[in-house]
């Protein structure tokens, strides 16, 4: 199938983007076109105008900090592989992004696809999303009265849904900092590689100075209607490293979780997969958290 018609404009600045948002009812940002293409040529979606923001400046940096990394609209997944000057001091201040963006989709979808534009199209099923939430991260929303920053949890109301109304322009998307003594994990299963995942779980471990598991927290791919992260604490913490049974925290996240079965996997696999991810990520983990962690 073809697009519906549509009128194209491709503003030279985030002012004039918003101008064009405002005066065309209907119309939608247009990034790396990824996951808005396919909608478009299904006749999924079939807005009057598209706005590309691609000649927009100062939207495709990646600034590393202490604090996190923020990651702008433009961003290339492959970018944050390696592409870009910034990518490897992303990958230490922030690991899962790196990790998680490798899963993404195909070599040539990482190519043009953009970080923020799938977070922005709010895929459940979408990798990006998961770590946006599972580092408790927000974006930075340019409107015609100024730049707002929305949290993950106000951010996503629904599969392919967000809170934003009216002329917007995500800008930047920023993933908190790996806390001190943590290790990160992720992985997926896939029917084939570069498929949507069946299911994906990323976590993150924390121990304290004597190598105690204080914090566990985990978000999943391809499980809820929108993104989730779920404190897993409970049942591992207080123990040592060594002794933590991550088994037990598969166990309480597949409790937590409320999949949807398709085409492609039950309800029921689906909670399994989360327990087995859950289980063998946290392990993962965790040995990095424990090298962090001098004894």
């Amino acid at each position: 199938m073809k697009p519906a018609p549509f009128r194209y404009a491709d503003p030279g600045s985030l002012e004039e983007a918003l101008e064009v948002l405002s005066a065309e009812e209907g119309a939608k940002v247009l990034a790396g076109g990824q996951s808005l293409l396919p909608l478009l040529s299904m006749r999924l979606a079939a807005p009057a105008t598209l706005v590309d923001i691609n000649r927009v400046p100062g939207l495709d940096t990646v600034e590393a900090t202490g604090d996190g990394v923020r990651v702008g609209a433009l961003v290339r997944h492959n970018s944050l592989l390696g592409g870009h000057p910034q990518a490897m001091a992303a990958a230490r201040v922030q690991p899962l992004l790196a990790r998680a963006t490798a899963n993404v989709a195909h070599p040539a979808i990482r190519n043009r696809g953009t970080t923020v534009g799938s977070i922005a199209h709010a895929d459940p099923s979408g990798e990006m999303t998961s770590v946006l939430a599972l580092t408790d991260g927000s974006v930075t929303v340019a409107t015609p009265s100024g730049m707002e920053t929305v949290g993950w949890r106000d951010l996503f109301v629904g599969p392919l849904e967000t809170s934003l109304s009216g002329p917007a322009v995500v800008t930047s998307a920023f993933f908190p900092a790996l806390p001190d003594r943590s290790g990160a994990a992720f992985a997926e299963v896939a029917r084939r590689k570069g498929d949507y995942a069946v299911c994906g779980a990323g976590v993150v471990v924390t121990l304290d100075e004597d190598r105690r598991v204080t914090a566990v927290r985990a978000s999943y791919v391809s499980v809820g209607l929108t993104p989730e992260a779920h404190d897993l604490t409970d049942a591992v913490g207080g123990r040592s490293v060594e002794k933590a049974d991550w088994a037990a925290a598969g166990a309480l996240a597949r409790t937590l979780v409320d999949p949807d079965g398709d085409l492609h996997a039950s309800a029921d696999y689906r909670r399994l997969l989360v327990g087995v991810l859950t289980e063998r990520t946290l392990a993962s983990a965790a040995v990095e958290a424990a090298e962090r962690t001098p004894a």
